[in-house]
């Protein structure tokens, strides 16, 4: 093992920190020490030899040195290809962690530069600082500016109080790496921050290299490539690692943070609900998915109940440690006497139980607790839902602290009421109640038109429901809708779809029966009409969810559209409004308090109509649901289906937030959560409550600025309403020319031809990363584009470093209104300066082309064996991109107002090249093999490259 003090861990001339110079020395040393222990020197040599010839073609500007690496990796046989390939992936996997780590480190100095003035040992000196700023995209700098801005208290109670944010958890198939990987990131991030302790001993430094050189051994020795694809409940213990973790600790932290910075700024506490929650799909998302059964989501069900019972259980053991008060020393609430009586009633405790806490009637109160809970516990079945009902709630649980809370403010405790484990515990109570994160249902329009066919058909109503017209299948389905008989007995004799179908509305009624809170909303993805919201709600009524009450249908479930493609984006308005005015459905929205959610989908929308056309028809329509709302006094809340990645919706969240129109800034908003963003946003506590409280912070001020400012002229453009007309008729024609360039690659038989050749998405469509299929497409039914998901679609295009999704078509598009329009760079200079709606999407695109590797892109588009090439037009439309987005924002160079990034970038793209080139190599070999075990071989090598550019690139799909 080498000495720790030999290790060179400086490095002059990177461009970055200091701190995370050292870091990724350290690891990366740590590496090249292990793969030549591993592999021997050869090995190290090798990826050595090709990291060196790949910079130096970027530094040197010597395309010629990039070919002698690709020529180097030709001559290598297959075994070596992939211990460079884990080599790599796994170098990749430790500078992420170390990246996340400078993160950590960076919000920790500014969190104590910005520390109150009147606490001690606050910045500045030991009497603190007096001129400290709050921490910027915090809560507390949240506050501060509502208040510098003139809110009085009340208001700003308010505005907390307005607030309904719900991030969705979701298991889309792009988190590539195993859970094995992830929890040997999690050791080395926690080994990387104990070496950041300034006060950490030599020895406890000793300790720790040699741990984290252990740790980095075992990563190099894993697996990257799952033996096959994950079952829908171990994705569903995935999201619960998370729920039960990281996100279980950042919501009463956050809830720390609201009550602080209010005693900071104005002096006060304040009781909030719980105004953040969590959702999830995992487990009950069905569209496309036929692994997610009915007893899957029973299951889900019962094991979330399960562990959150348990964590509380764990909580109520650390509480019991604190409410030590004894009768002897002082009283309690009359309140609390008169529930200790009660529950002596209605529980027997343990002799032994009651004499040791006989004077300590707060310890005695948790012991009833516990009792209840274990009652709850000893119920859950996962193959009955019925079983699991109890007496006990979660309103019942938060009432009983409450009561503790009360006694403690009445007797001297105000504090403790206020903070520590009690505070942290209401808090948990409130936001997860007994279910931990409410489950979405969520089925293709299509699935469920057939399942009403076949119901109407069995119960001799209709024939042949889908082939009725819209306006006759509304009449059908309002018919029914108001008629309380059902229309079959106990599904027998429906096709096994739709007898499956049925039994998921079996498993929601039984579930809503024991907990309402576990039933979040049933999503109906590709809405195009009416009649498909109505269809979900006949199947609900058939199987017993609501009532029909004085000729009108009541289901207890928010009926959710999602509009995904841009034709139906553009309807969404003029779909809901009917949706509002139909009898039955009006009826339905009043038994809701007139409160409708309606989802939107950026995945599909940028596959169906390309980066600028999505992101336009998507703001638009915002804009226009929030109008149609208002006029119908519906209370609205959206929900983001976001990806990860920019081509997918992905970026920054609060920005995102904080450029919607202001007529939706109501507080109320979900965003989805996907795949390896949940790792990379809740892997680590100190990352999650800061992703956590940026969200918070986008969510309050922009609620707050959009109630307190008169309305604009033109809210879609909030700044811009002196060019209402004209700058409209501008981003229309954007988005037209930047659709019209990637339809007319991707409506050319030929593009897709060239895309399935010069890209592995055969590969990625067998990537072992998820329970769900990679395509609508039926089993032996061939993908294509249409079928194809848009994930996928996303993943093969960031692998080749093309990355067109999130920026294809800006060179058309801007490019076009500055040759043709002699006003249009003004005005686009002046929208990317005041209008945080085109400046988030100009910077998103920015951001990929700055990721964008044409040299590395154009060796895939050798690998193409078609006619026609695709790949000068992209380049043409990078170009024109580039030229067009210099102009605009004044830079010298792509991304240059994000030095940080921008500089992490360069450094990754030798490493990353490497990747490439192995994986092309590879590509190369499968393509040249006939024989099937060859080929498989060649597969397993070629999945561990995809994995190894996904890590590197930080993205899949």
């Amino acid at each position: 093992m080498p000495r720790w003090d030999d290790l060179d861990l400086e490095t002059e001339g990177t461009g970055i920190s200091t701190p995370l110079s050292r870091q990724v020395n350290l690891v990366g040393s740590m590496l090249g020490h292990i793969a030549e222990e591993q592999g021997g020197t050869a090995l190290f040599e090798h990826v050595e030899g090709l990291r060196a010839l790949c910079k130096a073609a970027e530094r040197e500007d010597a395309p010629e040195k990039r070919e002698e690496a690709a020529e180097r990796i030709a001559t290598l046989d297959q075994d070596t290809l992939e211990r460079l390939l884990h080599v790599y992936t796994t170098f990749f996997h430790l500078v992420n962690q170390a990246e996340q780590q400078e993160i950590i480190r960076i919000n920790r100095e500014r969190a104590r530069q910005s520390g109150p003035s009147a606490w001690p040992l606050g910045p500045g000196d030991e009497n603190g600082s007096s001129d400290a700023e709050p921490r910027p995209q915090s809560i507390d700098a949240a506050v501060a500016d509502l208040k510098a801005e003139g809110h009085t208290a009340d208001e700003v109670v308010a505005f907390f109080r307005q607030l309904d944010i719900q991030p969705t958890l979701t298991a889309h198939p792009t988190e590539a790496r195993r859970r094995s990987v992830l929890r040997k990131e999690q050791h080395i991030a926690d080994l990387l921050s104990t070496l950041r302790r300034p006060d950490a001993t030599p020895d406890e430094r000793a300790e720790t290299l040699d741990r984290l050189y252990s740790q980095v051994a075992f990563l190099l020795g894993t697996d990257e490539v799952r033996a096959e694809r994950p079952t829908v409940r171990e994705e569903v213990k995935q999201g619960h690692h998370f729920l039960h973790g990281s996100i279980w600790d950042t919501i009463p932290a956050i809830h720390r943070d609201v009550q602080q910075a209010l005693r900071r700024h104005y002096d006060t506490t304040a009781e909030l609900p719980a105004f953040l929650q969590y959702r999830s799909w995992i487990g009950s998302d069905r569209d496309g998915n036929p692994n997610v059964t009915a007893d899957v989501t029973r299951w889900t069900f019962a094991r979330q109940r399960r562990t959150t019972l348990e964590h509380y259980l764990d909580e109520i053991d650390e509480l019991r440690d604190d409410l030590s008060i004894s009768t002897r020393q002082l009283t309690v609430s009359d309140a609390l006497e008169a529930s200790l009586d009660a529950d002596a009633e209605a529980i027997d405790l343990p002799d032994d139980v009651r004499g040791q806490y006989q004077r300590e009637p707060y310890r005695l109160k948790l012991c009833y607790i516990e009792e209840r809970l274990h009652g709850l516990l000893d119920r859950i079945d996962a193959t009955d839902v019925a079983a699991m009902a109890g007496a006990y709630t979660a309103d019942d649980l938060l009432a009983d602290l409450d009561l503790i809370a009360e006694s403690l403010q009445g007797h001297g405790f105000e504090n403790a009421a206020q903070s520590g484990p009690l505070h942290r515990l209401r808090a948990l109570v409130k936001t997860f109640g007994f279910h931990l994160a409410a489950l979405d249902v969520r089925q293709h329009s299509g699935v469920h038109e057939d399942t009403v066919a076949a119901l109407l058909d069995a119960g001799g109503v209709v024939d042949d429901y889908g082939a009725l017209s819209e306006e006759d299948k509304l009449a059908v389905l309002s018919r029914e809708l108001q008629n309380p008989r059902p229309l079959v007995s106990r599904h027998a004799g429906l096709p096994p779809d739709a007898a499956e179908l049925m039994e998921v509305f079996g498993v929601i009624r039984a579930m809503h029966a024991v907990d309402p809170d576990i039933v979040g909303s049933y999503v109906v993805s590709m809405t195009h009409t009416v009649s498909d919201l109505l269809e979900p709600m006949l199947l609900a009524k058939e199987a017993g969810l609501g009532a029909v009450v004085d000729g009108s249908y009541r289901c207890p479930l928010d009926v959710v559209p999602l509009f995904e493609t841009i034709e139906d984006l553009d309807a969404a308005d003029d779909r809901m409004e009917t949706l509002f005015t139909h009898p039955v459905y009006a009826a339905q929205l009043e038994g809701r308090d007139g409160f409708q959610e309606i989802m939107l989908g950026y995945s599909d929308s940028n596959k169906d109509g390309g980066y600028w056309m999505a992101n336009w028809a998507l703001h638009k329509a915002i804009h226009a649901l929030g109008v149609v709302c208002d006029e119908h006094d519906v209370d609205l809340r959206l929900f983001h289906g976001r990806g990860g990645t920019v081509g997918r919706g992905g970026g920054h969240t609060s920005q995102a937030i904080q450029a919607l129109p202001p007529v939706v800034h109501n507080g109320r908003i979900r965003m989805t959560e996907q795949g390896e963003i949940i790792s990379f946003r809740y892997a680590l506590p100190d990352i999650a409550r800061r992703h956590v409280e940026q969200i918070v912070n986008a969510t309050l001020t922009s609620t707050a600025r959009a109630q307190s400012t008169p309305p604009a002229e033109n809210p879609l453009l909030s700044d811009k309403v002196s060019m209402e007309s004209d700058v409209v008729a501008l981003m229309d024609r954007l988005a037209e020319e930047g659709m019209s360039a990637y339809r007319e690659f991707i409506d050319d038989p030929e593009g897709w031809q060239w895309y399935t050749a010069a890209t592995p998405i055969e590969h990625i469509s067998r990537l072992p990363i998820a329970s769900r299929p990679v395509s609508r497409a039926s089993e032996g039914e061939q993908v294509e584009f249409e079928n194809l998901r848009a994930i996928p679609w996303v993943f093969a295009w960031t692998q080749t470093r093309y990355i067109a999704p999130g920026w294809y078509g800006t060179g058309q598009g801007l490019g076009t209104l500055l040759e043709d329009e002699p006003d249009a760079r003004d005005t686009l200079k002046d929208l990317y300066e005041n209008w945080p709606f085109f400046r988030t999407v100009l910077d998103s695109a920015q951001r990929e082309m700055a990721r964008t590797r044409l040299p590395i892109a154009e060796r895939y588009d050798a690998l193409a064996d078609v006619d026609t090439s695709f790949h000068a037009p992209i380049v043409d439309d990078y170009e024109r991109a580039e030229d067009a987005i210099l102009q605009i924002t004044g830079q010298d160079a792509l991304f240059d107002g994000n030095p940080v990034l921008k500089k992490s970038i360069e450094l990754r793209n030798p490493y990353t090249d490497v990747l490439n080139l192995l994986q092309i190599e590879l590509l190369k070999r499968y393509r040249a093999r006939t024989d099937e075990t060859e080929q498989e071989t060649l597969r397993e090598a070629i999945f561990l490259s995809i994995n190894g550019v996904a890590a590197a690139m930080q993205s899949t799909g």
